[in-house]
């Protein structure tokens, strides 16, 4: 099984490219209906159907189990012997809108964790022997299920003993530095060390089985519909109810609710954190570390949410802009009161575009971090990732920036619609992606708009992190020899293009309630100039090392894959000659060929790759902090890393200033980016290479290094 990494990926919107024939309810059970529905829906949407057939069907038993006991902490040998009798049946269980597997599989998983619920605690009972020589691997993927129950106790006991030597370690190393501060200080026995770490891993454990408990069979059941949806291709995938909201959150960046963010513990619910200009925050009578008791909306019943699952909380406090809901909150100190909140939009503000004036040798320059292409597909003419970007170029215009860094970065994806018209900014009109759609159909999306928002030097940066959207975007200005793409070897590779279908619309008659819905991939996209990104992804112009250089981070490395191809090229002329754009990768490539950082972040990446393949660790506590020690040790090589300072120059747009410095909270959040811009190694290199590409516009001789 290959490793898989979340992302949020490329929609191209939520109607237009499926339509499905009404499908009228057949079973009884609304679990055999989901299936039927999820079956029905991939079939006939998917770009490449899969064959539902004996591999098939081997694959989501084994996903399947992955997603169940992918640690293999709860299931027994006895149990996977008893289940292989399906391993090559879920063709014809799906088919056939079964969910026996399901059921068998269900029922066996919740008495086992009833079992470990029961002998946990008798294992935290008795002292670890940190003396005794024994190792732990993380290396579950081949490790066989324990073969009795007896056997998976001590599967429990090694993984116990293992998070409770970090812990252990952690208070030695307390004590001895009080010790160091304090001559006089008395250290704790190791006897009461140890008893502590057992204190505290016993309510981890609670709060470990309380999340646990928190899910439903529902949520089981999304595991197993997601075992299916995932043959077809890693991004396709079921959404249940609440995960459907979040979704529409991620991409949207956006809520109706209250403004603050909820956990659970020790079956209470928490406030953990409360979000900038939202209801709750200028309400300034919540603040985190307050706990609901008990949710009411307008003339009815306070509802009791002690033990209550965080979701069902959490849906009783959200609700439509304008509405209000009351809260009974015991505040830190133990008083009780109960607050009216009226719900609003919250914006969630680091999911959004923001921009900084960077200054070097007297120059100005702009960078723009956006996280996401974001979009609210429902209202396409309020705030998102394109308009927003427009409404940063301006003001950097109006800065007088004679150079812009867009940093594409971690940025997974998002909206297509928004990459199409964010391309059009940085060209006069043209194609910007080709896309294949479900029966072969070619679409050339175009920007129409012969106006050009920002006409000066740009440079895009990207990593293995860049996907989707982020790719079509760096792909069209690379082709069209517009911007200059640093960053890793390569990104994503993510070539594909999802429609969302809502579930509840595919049926007439339905009388189970919300269904969710399905995240489909329906097309592949294709650079303009025929080439697709899908595994390949974009190959940065300067290629930057970073410390996932060597680790499998791609598409290339997830299951199922759809393959790479091409396709005929669009018409497209690029923006110049290319003497500025090759200049300026030659000039950063001469930088970058015998800099001393750029070979130690490939040594780190190495040692990132390294000790990630070392799954093994000693429960032996001489040797556990012999090892932490050498890994010390060889991580104090790369400190120099941490400590680099690249001595640019950054301030806020005059703009920003008034909602940068509407409370604390924002200030610090942009006295931590700007921090961290002023240690990035990769902002400075851009920097250099937009004054080679202004210097040469303006024929003057080229000098710049990495500070």
């Amino acid at each position: 099984m290959k490793k898989k990494f979340g992302f949020a990926l490329l929609l191209a919107g939520f109607g237009g490219l499926l339509a499905f024939n009404s499908v009228t309810p057949l079973n009884p059970s609304k679990d055999k209906l989901l299936i039927e529905l999820v079956a029905f829906v991939l079939n006939r949407g998917h770009f490449s159907p899969a064959d539902i057939d004996d591999d098939f069907s081997e694959n989501v038993f084994m996903n399947y189990l992955n997603g169940m006991d992918g640690r293999h902490h709860f299931f027994i040998q006895a149990d996977i012997d008893n289940f292989r009798s399906y391993k090559h049946k879920l063709d014809d269980q799906i088919k056939a809108a079964k969910i026996d597997f399901f059921n068998q599989s269900f029922e066996k998983f919740m008495q086992r964790m009833t079992q470990v619920k029961g002998f946990f605690p008798a294992l935290l009972e008795k002292p670890f022997d940190f003396t005794r020589q024994e190792t732990y691997d993380f290396d579950y993927e081949n490790q066989p299920f324990a073969a009795s129950l007896s056997e998976l106790k001590q599967v429990w006991r090694k993984y116990l003993k293992f998070n409770a030597l970090g812990i252990y370690t952690g208070l030695k190393e307390t004590e001895t530095k009080k010790k160091e501060e304090d001559p006089s200080y008395t250290m704790k026995s190791d006897a009461a060390l140890e008893q502590e770490t057992r204190e505290i891993l016993q309510e981890d454990m609670r709060y470990f089985f309380e999340a646990r408990d928190d899910l439903n069979r529902n949520d089981y059941f999304s595991i197993y519909v997601n075992a299916i949806a995932l043959q077809f291709d890693p991004h396709t995938s079921y959404l249940a109810p609440s995960a459907k909201d979040r979704f529409d959150q991620n991409i949207s960046g956006k809520f109706e609710g209250i403004g603050a963010r909820l956990s659970k513990r020790n079956q209470e619910i928490e406030i953990v954190e409360v979000i900038s200009g939202g209801p709750v925050w200028r309400g300034k009578i919540i603040e985190p570390g307050d706990k609901i008791q008990k949710v009411a909306q307008v003339n009815e019943t306070p509802v009791d949410v002690v033990g209550m699952r965080l979701d069902d909380v959490i849906k009783l406090i959200k609700g439509p802009k304008g509405t209000q809901v009351f809260l009974t909150i015991k505040k830190v100190d133990g008083s009780i009161v109960e607050v009216p909140i009226t719900r609003d939009v919250i914006e969630l503000e680091e999911a959004f575009a923001k921009s900084t004036v960077i200054e070097k040798d007297q120059q100005r320059f702009g960078l723009i971090n956006l996280p996401r292409f974001y979009v609210d597909f429902t209202d396409y003419g309020s705030r998102n990732a394109a308009t927003d970007i427009k409404k940063e170029l301006k003001k950097l215009k109006q800065a007088g920036v004679q150079g812009i860094v867009l940093d594409l970065r971690n940025n997974g994806g998002g909206s297509l619609q928004t990459v199409v018209d964010m391309a059009g900014y940085f060209i006069e009109d043209g194609p910007v992606v080709q896309v294949k759609s479900t029966g072969g159909q070619k679409q050339i999306l175009k920007d129409k708009d012969p106006n050009i928002e920002w006409d000066g030097p740009l440079v895009i940066l990207v990593n293995e992190f860049s996907a989707s959207a982020s790719e079509i975007l760096a792909a069209a200005m690379q082709d069209y020899k517009r911007a200059v793409v640093l960053g890793s070897k390569q990104t994503f590779g993510k070539g594909t293009v999802q429609n969302l279908i809502n579930l509840n619309q595919v049926i007439t008659g339905n009388t189970y309630g919300d269904l969710g819905a399905v995240k489909v991939t329906t097309d592949k996209f294709y650079r303009i100039n025929g080439g697709s990104t899908q595994l390949e992804g974009v190959k940065s112009d300067i290629v930057f090392p970073n410390r996932y250089a060597y680790i499998d981070t791609g598409e290339k490395d997830q299951d199922n894959p759809l393959p790479w191809d091409k396709i005929t090229p669009a018409e497209y002329q690029t923006w110049s000659d290319g003497q500025q754009y090759n200049y300026a990768i030659k000039r950063s490539k001469e930088r970058l060929g015998d800099h001393p950082f750029v070979q130690l972040i490939d040594q780190q990446a190495q040692w990132v790759k390294s000790r990630q393949e070392d799954t093994q660790y000693s429960l032996n506590y001489d040797r556990y902090t012999a090892k932490q020690a050498k890994t010390d040790s060889l991580s104090a090589r790369f400190k120099e890393l941490n400590d680099y300072v690249n001595g640019l120059q950054f301030s806020p747009l005059r703009a920003d200033l008034s909602a940068i410095q509407k409370d604390s909270v924002s200030i610090e959040k942009r006295r931590r980016w700007e921090e961290s811009l002023g240690k990035d190694i990769y902002v400075d290199e851009a920097i250099n290479v937009l004054q080679d590409l202004q210097r040469l516009q303006k024929n003057t001789a080229p000098v710049a290094s990495i500070k």
